[in-house]
């Protein structure tokens, strides 16, 4: 594996991802399904993977080819779900978490990924890999299913942090911006603001702040703000790229992901009910499995961690072997797009533009008083 990084470290030969294979709720196995199905369909991906050696090695085993394709990094200890932040920070050194964020901050991988406690990867995300220059918080951005040509809406925060003043907000456009650029390659993204309505006078005060610098830097960056949008605007066409705070968000992402699995659950029960049903959903079968294909929260399961020197890729901690395999494909798609590095010089490029318009905005409100 040692030339595998050296041409990783000069920018050419395969993409090295950094797995942390443990810390999800079906543990390692769902871990490795999901890599060697990523790895059956990208011959070019390469795997770090972070845990107990002999376990992995048994189970990389199994799976045909991907040993070659792998080198195991020994970490005996484990990040759980209930670990606070704090003390993974302070104890975590010899966690395969902390050894999958490690190798991204040393250059060895582009991007980590992994199935564990969300709290405690943000945490160490931040202590190791560092906020990018002019970030206050970094978030979590998904895709969501959407009407949109491109199939997928921008979310974020989905989770980083429960508060968001004004200028957080004005951030994380900024950052869903570069986000929806380069992931969804879409050259002037709209940005919607989500509230609890489209009326400008409607919304805590912060809403309306933050509604006012990410109208201003609009007319300076490229992307179209087309001001506050609703809950019913996160699968639609209104925008591209849908802002908000963590604790907002994530009620909005675990929400989304219920209802679509309480409608998978209503067909199976609506076409199992009577004979007749049975064949009309044989009839119906084909539709029916993409029907499911494009609500199943497991293909489009995986958040990026955005303000960060280097990316992060959080999957479900209850992710199965295809949400595993969602995850590690958006990880693969970054790294080939070079996205840590583009979102880093667009972050840089639009810093000025942040401080012209928070204190202009300051400006305009003293001269009020």
């Amino acid at each position: 594996m040692t030339s595998l990084q050296d041409q990783h470290m000069a920018g050419d030969g395969p993409i090295v991802l950094s797995i942390d294979a443990m810390g999800g709720d079906l543990g390692p196995e769902a871990v490795v399904s999901g890599m060697s199905r990523s790895a059956k369909a990208n011959p070019e991906i390469r795997f770090l993977v972070h845990g107990p050696a002999k376990k992995l090695n048994k189970l990389i085993a199994k799976k045909k080819g991907l040993a070659e394709r792998c080198e195991v990094r020994d970490a005996d200890s484990v990040v759980s779900m209930t670990d606070k932040p704090s003390h993974v920070v302070r104890n975590g050194r010899e966690t395969s978490m902390w050894a999958a964020i490690e190798a991204v901050r040393n250059g060895e991988a582009t991007v980590a990924v992994s199935c564990g406690n969300t709290g405690a990867l943000m945490a160490l995300s931040m202590i190791r890999l560092r906020k990018l220059p002019g970030v206050n918080r970094p978030a979590i951005a998904i895709l969501w299913p959407s009407r949109n040509p491109q199939g997928f809406n921008v979310m974020l925060d989905v989770g980083a942090d429960i508060r968001a003043d004004a200028e957080d907000l004005l951030q994380y456009a900024l950052m869903g911006v570069s986000y929806a650029r380069n992931g969804l390659h879409l050259k002037k993204p709209r940005v919607g603001l989500l509230n609890v309505g489209t009326e400008e006078h409607k919304g805590r005060p912060e809403l309306h702040d933050a509604h006012e610098l990410i109208s201003k830097a609009a007319e300076r960056a490229p992307f179209e703000f087309v001001g506050f949008v609703e809950g019913g605007d996160i699968p639609g066409k209104a925008c591209d790229v849908i802002v908000t705070d963590g604790f907002t968000g994530n009620v909005a992402l675990k929400t989304g992901e219920g209802t679509a699995s309480l409608i998978g659950d209503r067909l199976k029960e609506a076409f199992a009910y009577s004979p007749l049903s049975r064949l009309a959903s044989l009839l119906a079968l084909t539709s029916l499995r993409r029907l499911r294909k494009k609500i199943d929260p497991r293909r489009v399961n995986g958040g990026v961690f955005l303000g960060l020197n280097g990316t992060v890729v959080k999957s479900h901690g209850s992710a199965d072997a295809t949400g595993v395999s969602a995850a590690i494909k958006l990880a693969f798609q970054l790294a080939q797009s070079g996205f840590s590095e583009r979102l880093a010089a667009r972050l840089e490029s639009i810093n000025d533009i942040t401080w012209d318009i928070t204190e202009d905005t300051g400006s305009d409100k003293e001269s009020q008083a």
